[in-house]
């Protein structure tokens, strides 16, 4: 099948059970999500990076989440 048509393996898809087929639609879509898992996972890298350069570069201040916690719930009061 290594010169199978999209039209091929469409029809053969079509010709199996419905519940092989319904597994090989769940297989695709997973072999889809974990393509743009990847890709998220590497944007994240990035931004994790960017933002440790940032916090040595002294560009930045960490803030302790408690503390913006504390922040947005004393806005939210007002």
């Amino acid at each position: 099948m290594v010169n199978a048509t999209y039209d091929d393996i469409f029809g053969a898809a079509l010709a199996l059970p419905p519940g092989l087929r319904a597994m090989l639609a769940e297989h695709l879509l997973k072999s889809l999500d974990a393509d743009k898992q990847m890709e998220l996972d590497e944007l994240w890298a990035e931004e994790v990076e960017k933002r440790v350069q940032e916090i040595e570069q002294g560009v930045v201040t960490p803030v302790a989440g408690a503390q913006i916690l504390h922040e947005l719930r004393s806005r939210q009061k007002k």
